[in-house]
């Protein structure tokens, strides 16, 4: 890909309005002091003292951040809790300029989060044993009819869906068995539109709409297996080939340092990345990888292109240590200046 193809793919994203849809987490960051270290005089045990917080979106929330930070008009649709991390939750992605106004409350839903506890050091700071809000029951019936309403509403208005699908055990979050037939549903009655789905545990199931599953995702949806070294796996090209037959659209796997394997009707193709050259931080890569692909769909691109674009984002949020990174359209191109000095085809 050119400089003016990536270019022109660019220039239309200002253009775009994309909706993502499923499992919103807070990342809620606790900044602790060892200095202040206090001992409860109740229990007798060291009592931790927090000395900053800091909230971010994370799960779907991490893609619309990505998408915000490339310019493109991003919408929210998912279920939160009536408690005080879907208050943080809502701050979060209405400061990065998101439009909450879809996403449903559930009284009886517990928000979910990650609490991520960050001790400070000499040598930076170190994260202790997280604290996951996650729920563990189904989303209640009425609240998965609220959703599917709000899918329907919004899905003539915007460019592109993403689905993004964290929550286990199934049906414990908002892409659930009902939800991912609305999503097939509407995507075979809007082909123009792209609808593209990444799912830690449930990959296999979708059907109509793109997948972009990391490696370990596309083996296990497959395989049914859990392998340690998936992004070098002979039989990806096979992984590959079956989510491609299930789901009808295209593939995108992510290969880490490896860069993508892209599958569409007619072509299998691996797109590089650039080796990392320090220190990285992988924390929302992946999420960097969705919002750069599923733009660059919206925008035409083919889907070796789209991948490429993802690539550059990724590479991008890697270098971004200690926090869930984005990439912006001035960072993208500078990175993609680096592929070609580095000899890489985009």
């Amino acid at each position: 890909m050119h400089a003016l193809r990536l270019d022109e793919l660019l220039d239309k994203f200002s253009r775009l309005k994309i909706l993502v849809f499923g499992d919103y987490f807070l990342d809620w960051y606790l900044t602790l002091d060892p200095k202040w270290t206090e001992v409860s005089a109740e229990t007798g045990l060291d009592a931790l003292q927090v000395a900053a917080v800091r909230c971010d979106p994370g799960g779907a929330g991490a893609t619309t951040s990505n998408l915000r930070a490339l310019g493109i008009h991003t919408t929210a649709l998912g279920a939160l809790g009536d408690d005080g991390l879907g208050l943080e939750l809502r701050r979060a992605l209405e400061k990065t300029g998101v439009d909450v106004l879809p996403l449903v409350t559930v009284p009886e839903w517990m928000t979910c989060a990650y609490t991520k506890p960050m001790m400070r050091e000499k040598s930076g700071a170190r994260e202790l044993n997280r604290f996951d809000f996650k729920n563990r029951v189904p989303l209640p019936r009425d609240a998965e009819g609220c959703l599917v309403e709000r899918l329907r509403s919004l899905a003539p208005h915007v460019d592109g869906i993403v689905i993004v699908d964290h929550a286990t055990p199934a049906d414990c979050g908002c892409v659930t068995k009902a939800t991912r037939l609305a999503l097939e549903s509407l995507a075979a009655e809007f082909p123009e539109k792209i609808f593209i789905a990444d799912s830690r545990w449930f990959i296999g199931e979708f059907r109509g709409v793109f997948l972009k599953p990391n490696a370990r995702e596309a083996l296990r949806a497959v395989t049914g297996e859990t392998v340690k070294d998936a992004n070098t796996d002979p039989r990806l090209q096979h992984c590959a080939d079956e989510l491609l037959a299930r789901c009808g659209r295209g593939v995108i796997i992510t290969l880490a340092e490896h860069g993508m394997l892209a599958r569409d009707k007619e072509h299998t193709t691996r797109v590089p990345t650039i080796p990392p050259d320090g220190a990285i931080d992988v924390v929302g890569c992946g999420d960097a990888a969705m919002a750069g692909i599923s733009a660059a769909l919206c925008a035409g691109a083919t889907l070796r292109e789209a991948a490429a674009v993802g690539n550059l984002c990724s590479a991008v949020t890697i270098r971004q240590i200690g926090t869930t990174g984005t990439a912006t359209r001035e960072q993208v191109t500078e990175m993609a200046q680096r592929f070609r000095k580095a000899g890489l085809m985009l």
